[in-house]
């Protein structure tokens, strides 16, 4: 296994987790969550997905990691605290695919990926940047994958206390990120494996089901007994030693790209 490689892609802070081949290889992005695991770092210790012959390129959401302020998330939370969805989720998962395509471009400039079709992945908030990406441009996917997703964004506004006051502009905004009801625009792009904790917050696991029979035929549902939220224990910022419940959703989403990676390549995995 080599070495993480860290850096910037058009501002977006990376880690990056090289294939054990040489060469240019496909590219599987991620997106993290605002849960532990909540940095680029932390998420790539997490799901490592070592055994993929591709790059794995972990993006740092905004305000976490490297983007914290005064090295800490309180500055996040306090913009939660403010208005959770337009002062926090709405933003981040804007501005997240919003700075996409630039940072695509410049990890495709500094490391040796092939200029095919990328493999995406998202893990909570990151899950909506995922989707998105799906079904907001025209970035080419060879598969996607989410873990513990927020599918609808209404469902993540609830898990805070307090019932939201939505106005027009935020139902809007909700409306938008309610990946259920724009499931035709993310069936045709690629073939999508949705990871579902069994102990996941109930409404985010109904989504989870929902989206994947409004998907169709090219979704695939997994759920892992005993998975919470979280894949990784607090303060979830630093690598640390994968969970062992983790290591089933690495399974899995392994197991999910290799299926789906450009044939090609299929014959450097050992």
């Amino acid at each position: 296994m080599r070495s993480p490689i860290t850096g910037t892609a058009a501002g977006v802070p990376f880690t990056a987790l090289p294939p054990a081949h040489d060469g240019p290889a496909p590219l599987i992005v991620t997106w993290h969550m605002l849960d532990a695991p909540r940095s680029d770092a932390a998420f790539a210790a997490a799901l490592p997905m070592d055994e993929l012959p591709a790059w794995r390129v972990h993006l740092g959401m905004p305000m976490c990691g490297a983007r914290m302020v005064d090295g800490s998330m309180d500055a996040g939370w306090e913009l939660i605290q403010q208005d959770v969805l337009m002062s926090a989720l709405h933003p981040f998962v804007r501005q997240a695919t919003e700075e996409f395509p630039a940072a695509l471009a410049s990890i495709r400039a500094q490391l040796p990926v092939d200029d095919g079709p990328i493999g995406v992945l998202g893990g909570s908030l990151g899950g909506a940047v995922a989707l998105r990406v799906l079904a907001d441009t025209g970035v080419p996917v060879f598969a996607a994958a989410l873990v513990n997703a927020a599918i609808r964004i209404r469902s993540v506004v609830d898990l805070f206390p307090g019932e939201y006051p939505y106005d027009a502009e935020s139902a809007a905004v909700a409306d938008g990120l309610d990946f259920v009801s724009r499931a035709a625009a993310i069936a045709g792009r690629a073939p999508l494996l949705v990871v579902s904790g069994e102990l996941d917050h109930p409404a985010l696991r109904t989504d989870a089901s929902e989206l994947v029979d409004a998907v169709g035929d090219r979704a695939e549902l997994l759920t892992v007994p005993g998975l919470a939220h979280p894949l990784a224990d607090e303060p979830g910022i630093e690598p640390a030693p994968q969970l062992p419940l983790a290591r089933e959703v690495d399974a899995g989403l392994t197991a999910w790209f290799r299926r789906h990676l450009p044939g090609s390549h299929l014959q450097d995995s050992d």
